[in-house]
């Protein structure tokens, strides 16, 4: 759960360092600006909320890493919703209400995590877990969208290491099996959720996990 906080606070404070032409840079996501992908932090932070407050009886049916879905399809911004994400986010017109309603949100999800009992059981998407499994999983979700939030940013600063790891772990458990040793956390990540291309060197270091990825995350 301390590394869902690290993790969120990152995120929330590199999209509160934008500069306002920066949100009209392309983002990691596919057929998203960085505003597009910031008005999506910010339904993502509801989620948050809407589920740490949605009690669950019953044995948990998955945990962190069964939480994802693996599908066969990248995103392409296509989708309703995905389009639905573009006309939010153009509404809100300037960036700094982007920004202000992101820290509104971001910084109420954040606290309720703080609160919440890692042993409390939620549901969410028909599914019942842990909050420490459902925040954890967040773990994932935060330092992706990091990454995507950054991929046309250079100077912008980098999600943290410890949540890096923590998050190529699980990609693997998805994934039934290790990245090669001489893969960044961060490029295990790239590669592995399709964000890039592997090299041929690098295609050639993956082997048979090659035939796996992308790893299509849901």
């Amino acid at each position: 759960m301390d590394l869902f906080s690290r993790s969120w606070a990152a995120l929330r404070a590199a999209v509160a360092g934008l500069r306002d032409q920066d949100f009209g840079r392309p983002s990691g996501c596919s057929g998203w600006l960085v505003r597009d992908l910031v008005c999506h932090l910010v339904i993502d932070a509801q989620d948050v909320l809407i589920t740490l407050v949605t009690p669950a009886d019953g044995e948990p049916t998955v945990d962190a890493v069964t939480y994802w879905s693996v599908g066969d399809q990248a995103p392409s911004g296509d989708d309703p919703l995905d389009a639905l994400i573009v006309r939010l986010a153009a509404a809100y017109q300037e960036p700094g209400l982007l920004k202000f309603h992101l820290d509104d949100v971001g910084s109420a999800a954040g606290r309720a995590a703080e609160l919440a009992d890692p042993a409390a059981r939620v549901g969410t998407q028909d599914q019942v877990l842990t909050v420490g499994d459902y925040l954890t999983a967040y773990v994932l979700e935060w330092t992706l969208h990091h990454l995507d939030l950054i991929a046309h940013l250079p100077d912008a600063a980098e999600p943290p290491a410890e949540g890096l790891a923590r998050s190529r772990a699980m990609l693997e458990a998805v994934a039934g099996a290790p990245f090669p040793a001489s893969f960044t956390d961060m490029d295990a990540l790239l590669i592995g959720t399709g964000r890039r291309a592997p090299t041929d060197d690098e295609e050639s270091e993956l082997g048979s996990l090659v035939e796996k990825l992308p790893l299509v995350l849901g």
